[in-house]
C-alpha cells in the first residue's frame, strides 16, 4: 500500500517505511502516520516523488535502431510522453530513429531528454535533446547509456541495440522489450506501452520486495 502525506511531502509504503528520494532508500519509522496520508496509486506515487524538490530523478533509457518502422517509432513518441508525463527524465543516444521518437515525445510533453552522443560534437545531437552530453566514444558510448539508466526500455532493435540491452542485463537493470526487442535471456517483453510503463512503475519507486 502507498500513502502519501501532502503536509510532509512524502510517501509511505505500508505504515512502517518512508521513501528517502534522494539516496532512494525506504528507511523503517517507528511514529504514527501523518493524519493527512491518504492512498494513492502508483503512478500518482511517481508523480509525487519526481516532482519533489529534494529528488535525485533517475533517467529511463529508451534504446532502439536509427532505422525503426513507423509502429515502433509511434510506440517509442508515445512512451517518452508518458514518461516525461509522470516527471522521469528520458535518457537515450541523441541520435535518430528511435532514439529521436522517444526524445520528441518527451520533449513535447516539457520532459527533460538526455542525449548519450557517439559524437564529439554536441550539436550532433537530434532537436529534441535538451542536455546533449558529447563523449566521442562512438559505439561505445552504448556501455554509458545502459549505465546511467534506472531500467532501459527497447523499443525493436539491431546490433547496437542488442549491446545496449546485455550491458544493462550485465549492470544488473531491469530490461523492457517491445515490438521485436532483442530476444536476450533476461529482456522482460510487453505488447504495449501501457504494460511498460506499468512494468517501469515499481522500478522508479524502488519498492522494496515483501518476503
Amino acid at each position: 500500500m502507498l500513502l502519501y502525506s501532502p503536509g510532509q511531502d512524502c510517501l509511505f509504503f505500508q505504515p512502517d517505511l518512508a521513501l528517502d528520494p534522494w539516496s532512494w532508500q525506504w528507511q523503517a519509522r517507528g511514529d504514527a502516520l501523518p493524519s493527512d496520508a491518504v492512498e494513492i496509486s502508483a503512478e500518482d506515487a511517481v508523480r509525487r516523488v519526481y516532482g519533489m524538490k529534494r529528488c535525485r530523478r533517475l533517467p529511463i533509457a529508451v534504446i532502439g535502431p536509427k532505422q525503426a518502422e513507423a509502429h515502433q517509432l509511434q510506440s517509442a513518441e508515445q512512451l517518452g510522453a508518458a514518461l516525461a508525463g509522470l516527471g522521469v527524465p528520458v535518457l537515450c543516444g541523441g541520435k535518430l530513429g528511435i532514439m529521436e521518437a522517444a526524445a520528441r515525445g518527451a520533449h513535447n510533453a516539457g520532459g527533460l531528454t538526455i542525449g548519450i552522443l557517439p559524437d564529439t560534437e554536441w550539436q550532433a545531437a537530434n532537436d529534441f535533446i535538451s542536455l546533449p552530453l558529447a563523449t566521442g566514444l562512438r559505439s561505445a558510448r552504448n556501455y554509458v547509456v545502459a549505465c546511467s539508466a534506472l531500467a532501459l526500455v527497447a523499443v525493436g532493435g539491431h546490433y547496437g541495440t542488442h549491446t545496449e540491452a546485455a550491458f544493462g542485463l550485465n549492470f544488473g537493470k531491469p530490461v523492457i522489450g517491445l515490438h521485436g526487442a532483442p530476444q536476450i535471456d533476461g529482456v522482460r517483453h510487453v505488447g504495449s506501452v501501457e504494460e511498460a510503463i506499468e512494468t517501469l512503475l515499481p522500478i522508479l519507486l524502488h519498492l522494496p520486495k515483501l518476503s
